[in-house]
């Protein structure tokens, strides 16, 4: 937030302000979703969402049987986690479609390049 008030390049912003309708996967029920970020600079607005690397991209498909039950609980809760992400980001995408934005997800690596 440090960054969207002392940037030149941002005009305007706000942080978890737009809400938008989900379905999740997981219950099949509508849910609230509030990405982090609304932000305007000259080249447009953009929905930004800031997630760990890890849950920006699918988990690694594994063998469930495989696993012992700690290991399978974590698995599938990455999966969950994942499922409910991209339903997330599917109607953010929509939305910004519609609004003329552009959406983007953000992760460590974009915020601390040195690491």
């Amino acid at each position: 937030m440090k960054w969207c008030d002392s940037s030149e390049k941002i005009l305007q912003w706000s942080s978890e302000e737009v809400v938008i309708p989900y379905i999740s996967p997981i219950d099949n029920k509508r849910h609230r979703y509030f990405p982090d970020f609304l932000i305007q600079t000259a080249k447009g607005w953009f929905l930004i969402e800031v997630k760990p690397q890890i849950e920006s991209r699918p988990p690694k498909k594994k063998l469930v049987e495989n696993l012992n039950l700690k290991k399978k609980r974590r698995y599938m809760k990455s999966v969950r986690t994942w499922l409910v992400n991209e339903a997330k980001w599917n109607a953010a995408k929509k939305v910004c479609e519609v609004e003329g934005w552009t959406f983007e997800i953000f992760t460590e690596k974009q915020l601390t390049p040195d690491k």
